[in-house]
């Protein structure tokens, strides 16, 4: 998980199914669900196989660039494996969306509205447990003007936004592993508030750093 040619793997079998898949789906591919898991949007057949491959590809690509670019680039070093861990687990997350909305639109049996919440759940685990180890930087982690401007709001920030994630990403798996339990506003709503919890703490660490 932490070598930095994940994602040119993940591209690559995104683009070789493309090809093979190509002439098997319909012109229209039904590419967008809401949260009932109902489909409520639909893509051309070559914006449906290519665009996905395209942009793992180009994402695969930005990150070996960032790091030169960061203007706290000196600390990309003290996070190496973790910063390629998790850009490869959002990149395979990215190949199994991609093979799920293909495999069901070329007449697998693939229950989008089961595999979209665990998938996104196990992602989320995975940065759960592994954000308190993002160390200061521009393009990777939570992000806020309050944690970009002090070491010590990021640490503790990112900290409680461990345990936030790992939360998140449980609450994402039960409602697509336990029958009856449905992605819906409630959840929805549930979740946002868990993932704003560490935007609001950056702040009041901030201003709490500020007054003292």
């Amino acid at each position: 998980m932490r070598n930095r040619w994940i994602g040119l793997v993940v591209a690559g079998i995104a683009f070789a199914v493309a090809i093979w898949a190509y002439p098997q789906l319909p012109p229209r591919v039904p590419s967008h669900w809401n949260i009932r898991g109902e489909v409520d949007g639909y893509a051309g057949r070559f914006v449906a196989a290519f665009v996905f491959p395209l942009a793992i590809l180009f994402l695969a690509g930005l990150v070996h660039v960032l790091p030169r670019i960061d203007p706290r680039g000196e600390n990309y070093p003290k996070f190496h494996d973790t910063y390629w861990l998790l850009i490869n687990g959002v990149l395979i997350f990215m190949g199994v969306v991609y093979l799920a909305v293909i495999g069901n639109a070329i007449g697998a049996p693939i229950p989008i509205g089961t595999v979209m919440p665990i998938a996104l759940g196990f992602l989320f685990i995975v940065v759960g447990n592994y954000l308190g180890r993002v160390q200061p930087n521009w393009f990777l982690g939570i992000r806020t003007p309050w944690t970009l401007s002090s070491d010590t709001v990021w640490r503790k920030t990112h900290r409680l936004g461990s345990w936030v994630f790992v939360i998140a990403g449980l609450l994402f798996m039960v409602s697509g592993l336990v029958p009856g339990v449905r992605f819906g506003t409630p959840l929805l709503a549930i979740i946002i508030a868990l993932v704003a919890t560490p935007v609001l703490y950056s702040l009041y660490l901030w201003m709490r750093e500020r007054s003292s």
